[in-house]
């Protein structure tokens, strides 16, 4: 993925370019007239925009498979009426073209500025890689980016030569990538967890678990994971603040962290069992209950506070 991201980066910044004839792919059916031409028109640009918005409604398809049919029918409903509005509305109040901005210079400058959310994200995962696999995974993942970059400039060097320099240019790119593969081969994973722990967090573990629950402490379960960008910020505003903290202590609550980085068997088995395929996963046990309260995939200080008090612990 790493690889991937600093590719789109490189191409946003110009190191190479993709050809017209493929991104003029499907246009010809939006051109047509008719309902089929209607559809097309909008069937492409969701399905070249839907990636772009994972970070905003991968909560939202999570949380629709998890429901009725019904809910699950509403949600993708929603979804699709909200990629149909900007349409909707140009269709009925045509003058709102006049509002757009015109093509300029200003797309190319955008262009290069998006690459750098690209490159950030690229450093991101680096660093989830040092995480799951130690210093040795870091070199071999930047040894691999240098070679996605190498492969990256070969073909733009090499797109506007002739044809003989453009399948040499191509040849020496796909050597690069599979070199770059090459080096993630040996990799092995880190055994211990190197996810940071907020307060007095104990590793979980089933035995852990029971046995505190045998000794009749409430007991506070956190499933996350060092790639869990929705993890660290509820750690952050919520888990690590001091009134939590103080609950925590005043309360005799137990914290478990689980580290799911590496899909630890143990953690997912505990996913599965609340119907969940990934993390964030928030429990809270009770003493005076069997069953674990499950808290929103959001927290802030006070959610969790308030939990506290509604079990009474």
């Amino acid at each position: 993925m790493a690889f991937l991201l600093m590719l789109i980066g490189l191409n946003l910044s110009g190191v190479f370019e993709i050809g017209g004839s493929f991104l003029g792919t499907g246009s010809g059916l939006t051109y047509r007239g008719g309902t089929l031409g209607s559809f097309f028109t909008g069937f492409l640009p969701v399905l070249v925009a839907t990636p772009c918005t994972a970070p905003f409604m991968g909560a939202a398809i999570a949380a629709a498979f998890m429901t009725s049919s019904a809910a699950t029918f509403a949600v993708l409903l929603a979804l699709g009426f909200g990629l149909a509005t900007p349409y909707v509305l140009l269709a009925l109040i045509p003058g709102l073209v006049h509002l757009l901005p015109k093509p300029g210079a200003w797309m190319a400058i955008l262009k290069q500025a998006l690459a750098f959310p690209m490159y950030a994200s690229t450093a991101w995962l680096v660093w989830v890689i040092s995480q799951q696999t130690g210093p040795d995974g870091v070199m071999a993942a930047a040894m691999g980016l240098v070679l996605i970059g190498l492969a990256a400039w070969a073909i733009g060097v090499t797109q506007n030569q002739q044809r003989r320099v453009r399948a040499f240019g191509r040849a020496s790119a796909g050597l690069a990538v599979i070199i770059a593969f090459a080096f993630l081969n040996d990799i092995g994973i880190t055994p211990p967890s190197l996810v940071a722990t907020a307060g007095d967090a104990q590793p979980y573990s089933p035995a852990s678990l029971a046995t505190l629950r045998e000794e009749g402490r409430p007991v506070f379960v956190n499933l996350t994971a060092a790639w869990c960008v929705t993890c660290k910020i509820n750690e952050q505003i919520a888990l690590a603040s001091d009134a939590v903290q103080e609950a925590f202590a005043t309360r005799h609550i137990a914290y478990l962290k689980g580290d799911w980085t590496r899909a630890d068997p143990a953690i997912s088995a505990l996913l599965h069992q609340h119907g969940r395929d990934g993390v964030p996963l928030y429990l809270f046990y009770p003493s005076n209950r069997r069953e674990p309260i499950v808290l929103p995939q959001l927290l802030t200080a006070g959610i969790v506070l308030d939990e506290l008090d509604r079990a009474g612990s």
